[in-house]
């Protein structure tokens, strides 16, 4: 029996009940009131029964849900790139890349080559202009120092 059911019949019970004058009270049938609260008893059970299976179908049914939408967009993901990878101006988007890549690193290898080569000339040029600085130190020092051939002042 439903629960609501038997709350109506509860009140309608209190309803028609007589009232004790000059007080707040009722005289109910006892016999009746036990006999409801009792169905109320054996539903209740019944009744949060039923509500957890209810629950219960729901979280499954949501579980699927959800499992089945995470599926569809894995799906449709899979989908788009495999038609974005098959469309002509994708393959030609890709080709190009290419392309572009090559050449950026042909262009990268030539101008490493010229760096090189003007690194390598500016050190050959310190080279020559040291070498031309060193001749010229030791043109003085050979100029200030006395002949090699004698033996220097020893005390």
């Amino acid at each position: 029996m439903d629960i609501l059911h038997l709350v109506d019949r509860l009140e309608e019970l209190f309803n028609h009940s007589r009232a004790i004058p000059l007080t707040h009270q009722v005289v109910v049938d006892e016999d009746r009131i036990l006999e409801i609260i009792d169905q109320m008893r054996i539903s209740i059970p019944e009744e949060v029964k039923h509500a957890k299976d209810v629950l219960a179908r729901r979280d499954r049914v949501l579980a699927q849900s959800q499992e089945e939408a995470a599926r569809t967009v894995d799906l449709a993901r899979k989908k788009s790139a495999d038609m974005v990878d098959r469309d002509p101006i994708a393959q030609a988007a890709h080709s190009r890349a290419d392309q572009i890549l090559a050449q950026a690193n042909a262009e990268a290898d030539v101008m490493r080559a010229a760096s090189d080569n003007y690194v390598l000339e500016r050190l050959l040029g310190f080279e020559a202009e040291l070498n031309r600085i060193l001749t010229q130190v030791r043109n003085g020092i050979s100029t200030l120092q006395p002949d090699q051939g004698e033996p220097e002042n020893q005390e």
